[in-house]
């Protein structure tokens, strides 16, 4: 397969059968929610739900297991902000060989945690993932070790494509697929498989806009360096995508769009609400995109939650955030006259709207408090934007001088 230009429907099916027994089929389930909000039918393919929690199991275990045994005997070593990673460390064990993992500085600790957890060497170095993978080309010359890219190896797009079957046995009257863009292997997969068994279905990748590597390369002609890769999705934060799979996104992939760090958070927050689920920023990016009107409508559209592995401090943030800018969480700051029950009527009347105090700051002395006055901070469970708004104009007409932190 090294010598050919494109991977193959046989490729695939072959890295299928490879796989069979190890990772899931996962589920492509129809969203109401997502649906009404998007005007399309949307399908989500949730390998969020994968074995490691994201779909690079199926790369990385098909490109060790189709090793020869010369190069599986030496030792494998590869890049990743985590994901690939853990599908490597899986496919090194099942396979009884030795696995070197070079991550990021940045990595997310459940990320490194899970790594070593399936039996991987783990070195961290570099901010982001092209660093990383320089580190690891120079270990793997210097110990003789065997690389496996996390992206641009026909084999890792073989197994990737496998998705692809998936959907188009779970749903062959499929109009669409939207797929999460970093260095490419996942689409060039997919949309190979795709393409190959229904040319017409149409299929989309999405970049977050701070790392748009495989955008500017379609533009370019040729893959080219993104100025940065700077993204709450850590996943896709890719500076230049692969030769191997800008070729493949060249021939299968029919547009790409970028995508806002905001209107990825707020798309997280949405699928831990509304779905019960959790998908890292790598793996929202697809329906972000579709949420916020960048992929034309379809009355069949699946978008793949290409992984669930986010750091859960990082997820409190993302709550916290959206809570703020929906309007259901405000903070709020006032001086009151320093006398006993003035607190008492401030809170009273927050409670007449039934808003829930969840933090409250009282301090009797600062440097730029009046004497004879105390300061007052809290925070609060509103509704909606309109009753949060609702709040504030009460307490102003009560004569309190009310600002929104």
């Amino acid at each position: 397969m090294s010598m050919q230009e494109f991977i193959t429907l046989d490729d695939v099916k072959a890295a299928a059968e490879r796989l069979d027994g190890v990772v899931k089929c996962t589920p492509l389930e129809y969203n109401n929610t997502f649906s009404s909000m998007s005007g399309s039918g949307v399908y989500l393919k949730l390998e969020n739900l994968q074995r490691t929690g994201s779909f690079k199991v199926r790369g990385a275990y098909n490109c060790i297991q189709a090793m020869d045994k010369e190069k599986r005997a030496r030792g494998v070593i590869t890049a990743s902000a985590g994901n690939h990673a853990q599908g490597v460390a899986l496919g090194a064990a099942a396979a009884n060989v030795s696995a070197t993992i070079v991550m990021p500085e940045s990595t997310p600790l459940p990320k490194v945690a899970a790594t070593r957890g399936y039996g991987a060497k783990v070195v961290q170095a570099g901010i982001v993932y092209d660093d990383s993978y320089r580190e690891a080309r120079r270990l793997q010359k210097e110990q003789g070790l065997t690389f496996v890219h996390a992206f641009d190896n026909m084999a890792v797009i073989a197994g990737q494509g496998t998705i692809g079957l998936e959907i188009m046995r779970q749903r062959p009257d499929i109009e669409a697929v939207v797929v999460p863009v970093g260095g490419g292997g996942l689409i060039a997969g997919v949309a190979a498989a795709i393409k190959i068994i229904a040319p017409h279905v149409k299929v989309y990748g999405v970049q977050a806009s701070g790392a748009p590597s495989a955008y500017l390369a379609r533009n370019a002609g040729r893959p080219v360096e993104a100025p940065g890769a700077h993204t709450l999705a850590d996943g896709i934060a890719v500076k230049k995508t692969g030769e191997i799979t800008f070729r493949h996104i060249q021939r299968y992939v029919d547009d790409i769009f970028v995508v806002k760090d905001e209107d990825i958070a707020a798309t997280i927050l949405l699928l831990l609400e509304r779905s019960k689920l959790v998908a890292e920023g790598a793996g929202a990016v697809g329906l972000a995109a579709i949420l916020h009107n960048l992929i034309p409508h379809h009355e069949r559209i699946a978008t793949v939650i290409s992984g669930g592995n986010i750091d859960i401090n990082f997820v409190s943030r993302i709550i916290e955030n959206g809570l703020i800018k929906s309007g259901r969480r405000i903070k709020l700051e006032t001086d009151l006259v320093d006398r006993p029950g003035e607190l008492r009527k401030f809170i009273t009347t927050i409670a007449e709207h039934q808003a829930n105090i969840v933090y409250i700051y009282h301090e009797h002395a600062g440097k730029n408090l009046p004497i004879g006055y105390t300061n007052v901070e809290m925070d609060l469970e509103t509704r909606d934007a309109k009753h949060a708004e609702a709040v504030v104009v009460s307490l102003r007409q009560a004569g309190y001088k009310v600002e929104v932190i």
